[in-house]
């Protein structure tokens, strides 16, 4: 069921009675079978996706521009009266659309099937109490939970005297997070960035202002490094096979040879020339990775961060629970003189709450229950813990009546209250020898009911780092990514915590960044080993000026505040336990502790694009190899070395198995992944063109030697072409000696072995072609055998040239 925009406006202001009559609902909530009853009346909470039949898709795959050259020529194939050519053309027309479809289809599953991972869930009120549900199933009526760092799952109004800060930026283009209040409506979609309350629901899904508004804040499609490097190869091969392909036809028109067939011959070669299965193998691939991912506790929400990944140099990191075991413990307190410590304690505890579920705050009551010290009074009000005042605050009203301000965070903040205190300077000093120590210090306060600060003391708080960060770090460095610890704590903690873990202890305080020269501070920025005492704005300017200084950045968070940063990096990593707005700015969020998935995530990352870079170098090496040939035949002797079929049965069997190199053993680099095109087009080049001088001799020792007719002639050079192309793979998966480690797998043998079986059968049978006989096929393998241990060597000889020359394309 739907509500008008009309409508839903109305429910946007309606008094608070009025709305909670017009729902049938109040601040206890619903019960389950109400909230059943409501979920089948207005549908999920979400946003319906287009679904297109998928016939109309399937028929989109054969309207594009390689479809169309393909259909061309089969339309040229029945016209000419060349029947074989038309049904091989028409098979592969239509092996293309099919194969295209299910892999893509498949990819697109995997990554819905990974994101309903990351699918959120939203506190509410059920049956009287609190329950989380997931957010798809938040029903009008609901009683919401809102709190720091949350997304708002759906239109509601506040119930509570509560200010909220709300960042509307996704939705409105508020640069600056707004105030909200008792009945103020909280639009779904926005992000709570200060405070917490209850919030009754009056809209969602479709209803709902994001859904009504859904065009303002659907992200533009990204292409990522990867993407444009792998799109500019398949541009590349077209402009060179259509040059050639223009030069044979005009050339073989010239001398005579008929325009029909001519026309349609040059078709198929360009379509045999062309990147045919490039969209199918780069969509297998990367679901393949995501999918491997996955198993590691890193789900992809945004695809070519998978891409991005390998290639990152810098990787800024959070301290607490990426580092730190993010198991908070408080040490022996140190109360200012005058103060016992059960008053310490008390006071630490009356500003702190349980249902918050903050760990600092579980520490703090953990203490105090474990020295049997119990605060007096009723909380009246209570201020949680935001990343501008960096401290809670709690007004107590003791049993004489009187209200009590209470408040605990970081010292600085806190001393900031009581200037003039004796103990200011004593508490600032007793945190610093704590930091020298690797204590997080809180420092505590209370304001008595005529007002003024008084320091309590200092409580010592200990998170040390978790047994396999310093190995992780480790790990990074040999694969050539600096860490560096971005944390908000103080500048002496961060500095500890970095040195045990083996980052070092360079850090600067993020205060010393303001107002001074980008280039200056970019250079600040690369040298250091990390920041402390970090605000929002900081996180956002690090990662703008790493990347200045042309390094690719990942960069970890898991509050609200991290969510620019987020962005701003060119992966940006939600860790275990992250809010709602982290994981919905990040591009990979994990879901197990510590920095050990992430380095894993960039070894894969970099196997990934290990697989996508031999493909391309196999790809090019194909196209000079087949153009040239034909090319050079046709100008210089007249003679078409292939036919049009055996070019049609060279793209299916051939593209047909390449889909198997998304799942081949590789090595990834050792070092962060860039495309170097000069390294790929030389080793491509030099393959191609050894491919075309075998292929040349071949059809002199065919007819010179062996005697052989031209049509069998032809025969021989389509089995050499297809055998020796696939054997190509196997050249091109290692930059060694092709029996360098890794095996390769044995789906790709699998599928290498059995597309070339079949080619064997059909030239020594002569389906299709004049047959050659099992001898001649046999011989066909030994000697594209002998020419791949011949092509083996060229290969090192022009890698070792690269290297010597400076060039590295591939940073292993």
């Amino acid at each position: 069921m739907s509500t008008s925009p009309e409508a839903a406006d109305g429910l946007a202001v309606m008094p608070l009675a009025d709305l909670e009559a017009e729902l049938r609902a109040g601040g206890d909530g619903l019960t389950s079978a109400e909230a059943a009853a409501r979920l089948e009346r207005h549908g999920p909470n979400e946003i319906a996706e287009e679904h297109r039949h998928p016939l109309l898709v399937l028929a989109g795959y054969f309207w594009a521009p390689i479809p169309w050259m393909i259909e061309v020529a089969l339309v040229l194939s029945l016209l000419v009266g060349h029947w074989a050519d038309a049904v091989i053309i028409g098979v592969l027309l239509a092996m293309n659309g099919v194969v295209a479809y299910v892999e893509e289809h498949q990819a697109a599953n995997a990554i819905a099937a990974l994101k309903q991972r990351l699918s959120g869930t939203a506190r509410v009120r059920r049956d009287g109490a609190w329950a989380a549900v997931p957010v798809r199933e938040v029903v009008p009526g609901d009683v919401l939970r809102v709190r720091l760092g949350d997304v708002v799952p759906a239109d509601a109004r506040l119930l509570a005297d509560d200010e909220l800060q709300v960042d509307q930026s996704a939705l409105t283009g508020e640069s600056l997070p707004v105030a909200r209040g008792a009945g103020d409506a909280l639009y779904s979609g926005s992000v709570v960035a200060r405070g917490e309350s209850d919030a009754l629901v009056y809209a969602t899904g479709a209803d709902s202002f994001f859904g009504r508004t859904t065009a303002l804040v659907e992200a533009a499609g990204t292409v990522s490094h990867f993407q444009r490097a792998v799109l500019r190869i398949g541009h590349f091969l077209i402009v060179v096979a259509v040059v050639l392909v223009a030069l044979i036809s005009v050339v073989s028109v010239a001398r005579g040879n008929p325009a029909l067939e001519t026309l349609e011959f040059a078709l198929v070669l360009t379509i045999a020339s062309v990147p045919v299965a490039l969209p199918a193998v780069l969509s297998v691939t990367m679901a393949v990775g995501a999918r491997q991912l996955a198993r590691r506790e890193a789900v992809v929400s945004h695809l070519p961060a998978v891409e991005e990944l390998g290639g990152i140099d810098v990787l800024c990191s959070d301290k607490t629970g990426t580092l730190t075991q993010n198991r908070l413990a408080v040490s022996e307190p140190w109360p200012v003189p005058g103060i016992d410590e059960t008053a310490l304690l008390e006071a630490a505890a009356a500003a702190s709450r349980a249902e918050d579920r903050d760990p600092i705050d579980a520490a703090v009551l953990a203490a105090a229950e474990a020295r049997s010290v119990t605060p007096t009074g009723r909380t009246e009000q209570f201020t949680p813990f935001d990343p501008v005042s960096k401290r809670t605050e709690a007004a107590v009203r003791g049993v004489d009546g009187a209200v009590v301000l209470c408040t605990k965070g970081a010292p600085q903040a806190v001393v900031a209250l009581c200037p003039e205190d004796p103990a200011a300077s004593a508490v600032g000093e007793r945190a610093e020898e704590f930091a020298r120590r690797g204590y997080r210090s809180l420092a505590v306060a209370r304001a008595g009911p005529r007002g003024g600060w008084r320091l309590l003391g200092v409580l010592p708080i200990a998170d040390p780092p978790r047994e396999d960060s310093a190995a992780t770090v480790r790990a990074a460095r040999q694969l050539g990514v600096d860490v560096k610890m971005v944390t908000g704590d103080q500048v002496a903690i961060g500095a500890e915590i970095a040195r045990q873990v083996g980052i070092g202890d360079r850090l600067l305080r993020a205060g010393e960044l303001d107002g001074r020269p980008d280039a200056e501070l970019a250079e600040t920025v690369e040298r250091s080993d990390g920041f402390g005492e970090v605000f929002p704005e900081h996180k956002h300017a690090i990662v703008r000026l790493l990347q200045a200084r042309g390094h690719i950045v990942g960069m970890t968070g898991d509050g609200v505040n991290d969510a620019p940063a987020l962005k701003q990096a060119d992966a940006g990593i939600a860790v275990q336990g992250a809010t709602d707005a982290a994981r919905a700015a990040a591009d990979v969020v994990l879901l197990a502790p510590g920095l050990s998935v992430i380095v894993e995530a960039i070894g894969l990352a970099r196997e990934i694009f290990a697989r996508m870079t031999n493909y391309a170098t196999y790809r090019i090496a194909e196209t000079v190899r087949v153009l040239l040939l034909v090319t050079l035949a046709i100008v210089a002797f007249n003679f078409f070395p292939v036919t049009p079929v055996m070019i049609v049965l060279l793209a299916v069997l051939n593209d047909g198995a390449i889909l198997a190199i998304a799942y081949d053993h590789v090595q990834g680099a050792r070092r962060p992944v860039s495309w170097d095109m000069r390294s790929v087009l030389t080793i491509a080049t030099v393959l191609g063109v050894a491919g075309v001088a075998a292929s040349f001799l071949l059809f002199v020792l065919a007819t010179e030697s062996f005697g052989l007719d031209r049509d069998t002639a032809r025969t021989l050079i389509y089995l050499k072409l297809s055998v020796a192309g696939h054997l190509t793979i196997f050249l091109t998966r290692t930059r060694g000696p092709f029996w360098s480690p890794p095996a390769p797998s044995r789906l790709l043998v699998g599928a290498v072995v059995g597309t070339q079986a079949v080619a064997t059968v059909i030239a020594a049978t002569g389906i299709l072609m004049a047959p050659v006989g099992w001898g001649y096929a046999a011989l066909v393998w030994v000697y594209a055998l002998a020419w791949f241990l011949v092509n083996d060597r060229l290969k090192v000889a022009a890698y070792r040239l690269l290297q010597s020359g400076g060039v590295d394309g591939r940073r292993s």
